[in-house]
């Protein structure tokens, strides 16, 4: 399992979800239906999967622990590196759980959708919903806050779209969903892990709930010209 932390993206396109992988020559990505996500093993061979990969979507991310990738300048525009940490659970401190947390189906992928382009905008897609189990908490009658399933491989899943509404923020609900989810993993003998970027504040609530900060993970966000 520790190999396949190194390469997340990758080995996840080669294992559970490689039913979504576009390959090239030593670069992997996601059909951008389902996440804008690839991956590379060489990378001396990315400017020419950019390339091919831009004809199918407009922004696009490749992520890596310490490698940087090659890209064509005149197809596609580094926009930013978004310098990210890889979170695994270590021991599992269940909290409470006082919420009523509903698990999500087809019939809400509106609601996810607009949940997390209005708290966390850029890489969800409609599809992403297709990754793994979504979860939920509903107040007056909306969804207000979620955590998904998104990456996965025959040995780990990744915690993902962990998001609340602005007006319901500081009451929990991210702690229980990330608790339920990682909880859900364990049930399947899977190891939970996650992404999140360096500094946020949300680590502190993942330490509190067994996570450690185990290494980097960079995110390489291009856009095409």
């Amino acid at each position: 399992m520790e190999e396949k932390l190194k390469n997340p993206v990758w080995d996840s396109l080669c294992e559970t979800h490689r039913s979504f992988s576009f390959s090239y020559e030593d670069v992997k990505f996601y059909d951008p239906e389902i996440c804008p996500f690839g991956a590379f093993t060489d990378a001396s061979k990315t400017a020419n999967a950019l390339n091919a990969y831009a004809k199918l979507t407009d922004n696009f991310f490749l992520v890596s622990e310490n490698k940087t990738p090659t890209y064509d300048e005149k197809v596609v525009n580094l926009v930013q590196k978004m310098e990210g940490c890889q979170m695994v659970l270590t021991d599992f401190i269940a909290p409470n759980l006082s919420e009523k947390i509903i698990p999500l189906t087809a019939a809400h992928i509106e609601e996810i959708y607009a949940l997390i382009w209005l708290v966390m905008p850029g890489y969800y897609q409609r599809r992403t919903f297709e990754m793994g189990n979504y979860f939920g908490i509903f107040k007056d009658q909306k969804l207000v806050a979620i955590a998904g399933q998104r990456m996965q491989t025959n040995d780990w899943i990744e915690i993902s779209a962990i998001v609340t509404h602005p007006a319901y923020t500081r009451r929990g609900y991210a702690k229980q969903l990330t608790a339920h989810v990682t909880n859900e993993i364990l049930k399947t003998n899977k190891h939970p892990i996650l992404h999140t970027t360096k500094g946020n504040a949300a680590i502190g609530l993942y330490e509190s709930l067994g996570f450690e900060l185990t290494r980097e993970m960079n995110w390489w966000y291009f856009q095409k010209k």
